[in-house]
Formats: structure tokens, C-alpha cells, sequence
């Protein structure tokens, strides 16, 4: 992961809006519906292309392809791997439970109903590498092969346990070493390709309210432990440097009141190997967290990427207020271990549509303008 020593890097978490045609073919595929597949890769070869300028021209210095080319940041799975084909999985966020209305309209959300995650049937292994291999020639396209300041996310072994039923293997821990043992190959493709890797980790977080009714808190953290070892497992042959993670309590428009504290799981997080962590920092539910690392000591080598921009909500931060987020981690951790980001993707279903996509890029620009202040308050005097 590129570290700067004269100003704060903005990245983002990886989902970008689609453009309307993409996202129509694109639901139409998931949906079982004939698409011209060629069209299709033509479509988003140009995409990629189109929004890595658009990051770019914007001023994020960290960018990647948008996962144009995935109807979700976790159940693409089901296309590259071996084993899927149970029923659907259904789940309940905790937090919605009192709120029928509510919890209606995130379930009716376009983009939801089209996403498919069938329970794992049979072993999991490998079925193609042509998506991922396509997805790097896509990005090294669009930046004319300079890799070292883009990144590609891939669903960890935990979430795509949870998005996807096991319906095989003896036990949770089985399975989700069998995902994690699969997954090492996309992994190492992205590495190979001298992109950074992101692990998208929602289990850790999103995973204490979602179908986890009756589960401790000590159990739950048992899981986790599970996850994160699977997850070194799956990224033994990747430097740390090249690797980071996000930390998730679900990218919907729920109340969140159930969310996990941050503190009752740091310790098991910073146990992965990533070098970089992208967390959560700037919505209402876990905004105030930064107080964390007044006492937690940040482990030697590891790099903090708070959400400075919250990705729920249509306001458009103000510049100065990213600034002041980015400086309260600076002010604890130091300069030199702190990246500026966004909570979580924009859109990671196509076609979500909690925001508009205008407003979207003005907040990556709002991200880019913020941490621009915040460098010179650090870097320029």
C-alpha cells in the first residue's frame, strides 16, 4: 500500500454508481436473462476505464475500477467459484426487527432484488480465473499499467460464509477454510498484478446483528477469531504491506442501534495480517469511536483508513469537517499511519440507490479538498 510522507492519500472503500445501461445488463444477467456477453465486457472495459479518470480528475489518489464489473462486493463469488447452487439465503438485520417499515423499504431497494446468493451445495474450489484476469487487464488498461496507486476489493472468507449458507461441510470452520483455500488464487492474481488487495470484512461487525439472535458476545468473537485466521491463511503468500481491510456494520439505511462497539473486537481485527484497516469513523453510530485510540496502541506497522465521508446520507460534507476528522486520528497515531477514506462503497449492489450518484462524486471531492486541508495543517509547516 503506497504510504505518502508529504500529504494524506484518499482512497475509498470500492463500489462506484453505475451508469444506467451497465446496470441494466448487468441485473438482467443475475436475473437469468440472455445478455450479449461481449457487449457486456465491452461495457465495462469502458466503464473501468471512465471511472478511474473520474477518481482521478476528482483528486483521489488511491482509486480502483469501481467493481463495475460485480453485481455485489460478495456474491460475485458464485460466478468464480465451485460449490453454490443451494437454496437462497435470507437474513435478518437485528436492528430492523421493531422497524417493518423500514426494513421493507431497504428489502424493496432495486439493487436488492436482483442480488443472488444460493447456499454452498458441494465442495468449494476454483471454477474460473477469466474474471479476475479480466478485471486486472481492465484496470492496467485504464492507467496505462501503472498499478502501484490502485487496489482491487475481494470478499473475505468470513462474509462470504455469511452470505451464503453452508448446506455441506460439517462445520462453519470447515467451510469457511474451503472458501479461504479457494479464494487465495483471486487473491494472488490481484497481488501478482501490483495492485493493493482489499479484503472486504463485514462478518467482523455487520456479522454480531445479522441472523446472530441468541449468539454472545464471546461466541461471536470465537467466530471471528475463525475468520481472521482463515483470512491469513488465504493471504500467507501477499506481503502485508500489499494488503488492507474493511471493517463493515452494514452499508444500509437502518437505525444501526445494534451495531457492536469497535472496542469489542479491535484487538481480534488487528490480528489480520493487512497493513491497512478502512473502518467506519464518520456516521452517527460510530463517529465518535476515534476516542478508541486514546488508549488502544496502534501495533507496530499498521495504518489507519477512517471514514472521513459517510456514504448514506445525501449532505455533502463540508471540506474543513473532513479535515478535523482526519486530524483527530493524526493527533493520536501520527501523521505517518493515517489515510483518509470513505465509510463504506457508494453502491455495493448495482444499482443501490441510498444516494444519488451526483452527489457521490461531490463527496469524493469533499474527501479530496478535506485531506488537502488537513496536509497543510500536518505536512506544510
Amino acid at each position: 500500500m503506497p504510504r505518502s510522507t508529504d500529504h494524506f492519500l484518499t482512497t475509498h472503500v470500492g463500489s462506484l454508481p453505475r451508469e444506467e445501461d451497465l446496470m441494466h445488463m448487468m441485473w438482467a444477467r443475475e436475473d437469468g436473462v440472455p445478455v450479449d456477453e461481449k457487449a457486456m465486457h465491452d461495457r465495462i472495459h469502458q466503464a473501468v476505464i471512465d471511472i478511474v479518470k473520474k477518481q482521478r480528475d476528482l483528486g483521489v489518489d488511491v482509486v480502483n475500477d469501481g467493481e463495475q464489473s460485480k453485481p455485489s462486493y460478495a456474491t460475485y463469488i458464485k460466478d468464480r467459484l465451485n460449490g453454490f447452487g443451494g437454496s437462497e439465503n435470507s437474513y435478518i438485520f437485528a436492528d430492523l426487527v421493531e422497524f417493518p417499515n423500514l426494513a421493507r423499504r431497504v428489502g424493496e431497494d432495486p439493487a436488492r432484488q436482483h442480488r443472488h446468493a444460493p447456499g454452498c451445495k458441494g465442495p468449494i474450489s476454483v471454477a474460473t480465473t477469466d474474471d479476475v484476469h479480466e478485471d486486472v487487464k481492465n484496470m492496467q488498461d485504464a492507467t496505462g499499467g501503472e498499478m502501484e496507486y490502485t487496489f482491487f476489493s475481494s470478499a473475505s472468507p468470513g462474509v462470504t460464509s455469511i452470505f451464503f449458507k453452508n448446506e455441506y461441510y460439517p462445520t462453519h470452520e470447515e467451510y469457511v477454510f474451503a472458501i479461504a483455500e479457494a479464494m487465495r488464487t483471486e487473491y494472488e492474481i490481484i497481488a501478482a498484478s501490483g495492485a493493493t488487495l482489499q479484503i472486504d470484512c463485514p462478518d467482523l461487525a455487520m456479522g454480531r446483528h445479522m441472523n446472530s439472535e441468541g449468539v454472545s458476545l464471546e461466541d461471536f468473537r470465537k467466530v471471528s477469531q475463525i475468520h481472521v485466521e482463515a483470512l491469513n491463511h488465504a493471504v500467507q503468500n501477499i506481503p502485508a504491506e500489499q494488503l488492507r481491510m474493511h471493517l463493515c456494520w452494514g452499508n444500509y439505511g437502518g437505525p444501526h442501534h445494534c451495531d457492536m462497539n469497535f472496542r469489542d473486537i479491535i484487538d481480534i481485527v488487528m490480528k489480520a495480517k493487512p497493513q491497512t484497516l478502512l473502518f467506519e469513523a464518520a456516521n452517527p453510530r460510530h463517529a465518535h469511536e476515534w476516542a478508541l485510540f486514546e488508549d488502544f496502541k496502534l501495533p507496530e506497522g499498521k495504518v489507519l483508513c477512517p471514514g472521513v465521508i459517510e456514504v448514506q446520507s445525501n449532505y455533502i460534507e463540508h471540506p474543513e469537517l473532513v479535515a478535523q476528522r482526519i486530524k483527530r486520528y493524526a493527533d493520536l497515531v501520527g501523521k505517518e499511519n493515517v489515510m483518509a477514506g470513505t465509510d463504506c462503497g457508494f453502491s455495493i449492489h448495482v444499482g443501490q440507490a441510498s444516494i444519488d450518484p451526483g452527489v457521490a462524486w461531490l463527496k469524493l471531492k469533499a474527501l479530496a479538498e478535506g485531506a488537502a486541508i488537513a496536509s497543510d495543517w500536518f505536512f506544510k509547516n
